[in-house]
């Protein structure tokens, strides 16, 4: 019963936070389950990183990043799809990153 009471406890902080995941269940007696964005397949109890920057294992996936929601109007930011990161910089200048003063997600 204490083991069910902090399950549930754990199961609503994950509710609460920002994070863009999705959960999947797993087959009893699966050894190996497949990554629905790629079709590879992966053995259970391992994790990877996607093409599309979801962190995973066999029972789910969340992103690997946090989206900027607000930083200084004269800035923008950009996707590097390769180190699965937003990078927020001078929209005239992109040398210069600019302050993140909030973001969503991981």
């Amino acid at each position: 019963m204490k083991y069910l009471a902090v399950a549930l406890l754990l199961c609503a902080l994950l509710s609460l936070s920002n994070a863009q995941c999705f959960h999947q269940l797993l087959k009893a007696g699966a050894t190996h389950c497949q990554d629905s964005v790629d079709g590879t397949w992966h053995s259970v109890g391992s994790s990877w990183r996607n093409s599309v920057c979801m962190d995973c294992t066999c029972e789910g996936c969340c992103s690997a990043y946090s989206t900027p929601r607000s930083f200084p109007d004269d800035c923008m930011s950009v996707f590097n799809s390769v180190a699965c990161e937003y990078v927020v910089h001078k929209k005239d200048d992109p040398t210069v990153l600019c302050p993140i003063y909030a973001a969503v997600g991981k």
